[in-house]
């Protein structure tokens, strides 16, 4: 993992791959790396709100070290290499971290305990079917995935166990209908039919598949040689979680105010 910069200076921790829980990003070509700062400053927003520090040590540190009380005998050359000191420090124990795609229009953002990317993501599109605000300038689609494996069928058995089996077990008596939703990039390796029969053989007896109006849909993102994979609800009604759609279709509900 290295230190890298956006471009208006936010430093993001970087992975060379995608790993882990996390956060599919689609967003305009050519603008990954102000997706990437723009998703680093909302989701640090929305993880404040949802999973709140207890223990503020760490952001009063960093508000001494910048006190200006601190720094009353330095030199200017050396305040203002304080202030670029800080401003590139990454902040402590950074709950998201950039993975490398090195492909246009994708983006990955890793999430660290205890952030849900699931609830991450659909509180966010929540948000933003409620008040029509996207907070970002770039990002259109945001697609959680609860872990990642190797794209083979092995692991992607295990890796669906692990997944679906805390959210079956919330409601053990209750059937579902389901949808599997599956988006393939850069992968050649197992064919779409091979992927969804294996994903479809995990899920436990009694659900059954409806690709009209599921009450579940499983998310499925398999990128080059990695599988993600999440259960969530009113995927559709939240406009597959584009933000950008959320956000207009909202302003165009909007009535409007004759002068």
């Amino acid at each position: 993992m290295r230190l890298c910069f956006v471009k208006d200076g936010t430093p993001v921790w970087t992975k060379p791959h995608v790993d882990g829980p996390g956060v599919w990003a689609s967003c305009i070509k050519g603008k990954e790396k102000g997706t990437v700062g723009e998703l680093y400053d909302l989701f640090e927003s929305l993880a404040e709100e949802l999973w709140p520090v207890e223990n503020p040590q760490d952001d009063e540190t960093t508000k001494a070290d910048a006190s200006p009380n601190d720094q009353g005998d330095l030199s200017l050359e050396e305040k203002i290499a304080n202030e670029v000191s800080t401003i590139k420090k990454p902040k402590r124990g950074s709950r998201f971290v950039n993975c490398q795609t090195n492909t246009q229009c994708v983006v990955f953002i890793s999430c660290k305990p205890p952030v849900d990317p699931v609830e991450l993501v659909l509180q966010h599109v929540k948000n933003v079917k409620e008040t029509g605000i996207a907070r970002t300038r770039y990002t259109h689609r945001l697609v959680p995935v609860s872990d990642t494996c190797v794209a083979n069928p092995p692991e992607i058995q295990s890796l669906c166990q692990r997944v679906f089996e805390p959210f079956f077990s919330k409601n053990p008596d209750k059937k579902y209908t389901y949808k599997i939703e599956l988006r393939v990039r850069n992968h050649t390796t197992m064919q779409r039919m091979d992927l969804i029969q294996t994903i479809a053989l995990c899920v436990p007896q009694g659900h059954t598949v409806s690709l009209t109006e599921p009450d579940i849909f499983i998310l499925v993102e398999v990128f080059k040689s990695t599988c993600g994979v999440s259960v969530v609800e009113d995927y559709y009604k939240l406009a597959k979680f584009n933000v950008v759609e959320l956000a207009n279709m909202h302003n165009k509900l909007e009535p409007t105010t004759a002068e």
